[in-house]
């Protein structure tokens, strides 16, 4: 069962608990659902990280954070599922956010002048400069699409995290039966 693989590299209550830095917060972290692996909390986890993956900056693992603790989700799982949006990643979700706002304005199919963003990687604060300049032309239909697109994301995560849980644990039912009928 992959929960068990998983389970062997989430800490424990003990560990957090004493941990020098970590032990501060324990009233925060001490919720089970935090760190245990049930079909709730891995969805949840994977949820609020889609969702907070398109939070613009570097501001997605503390969006992830802030909202896990309060939900009582899988923290560890929404802090690793933010980091699908990276270098290579975020221009092309960013451009489906675009997309995807324009539609849900009715804007699709206008022609559109804003040019593409071309990142610099030998001078980092300017290519971030230019990076803000690009999102501030695209405007409105970004500006709807960057939510939808996260809540639509969370959505699916979501519940294809439940249907996969729930398809394992079936066929694990039904092999435990195999076994059991056949020895």
């Amino acid at each position: 069962m992959p929960r068990k693989y998983f389970r062997r590299f989430l800490p424990t209550h003990e560990s957090i608990r004493e941990h020098r830095w970590l032990g501060r917060f324990g009233a925060f972290l001490g919720h089970p659902n935090l760190w245990y692996l049930n079909r709730n909390s891995v969805a949840g986890g994977v949820a609020i990280g889609l969702f907070s993956g398109l939070i613009p900056g570097p501001l997605q693992m503390l969006g992830a954070l802030l909202l896990a603790i309060p939900l009582r989700v899988n923290l560890p799982v929404a802090l690793l599922t933010t980091l699908y949006t990276n270098p290579v990643t975020i221009l092309p979700l960013y451009l489906l956010a675009y997309e995807y706002g324009a539609l849900l304005l009715g804007e699709s199919g206008r022609a559109h002048a804003v040019q593409a963003f071309e990142m610099n990687w030998l001078n980092l604060a300017e290519s971030m400069r230019a990076l803000s300049a690009w999102g501030i032309a695209l405007g409105k239909p970004l500006a709807v699409g960057l939510p939808a697109l996260a809540f639509t994301l969370a959505g699916l995560g979501y519940f294809v995290v439940k249907l996969a849980w729930r398809l394992q644990v079936s066929y694990a039912w039904r092999a435990r039966r195999r076994k059991r009928a056949g020895g």
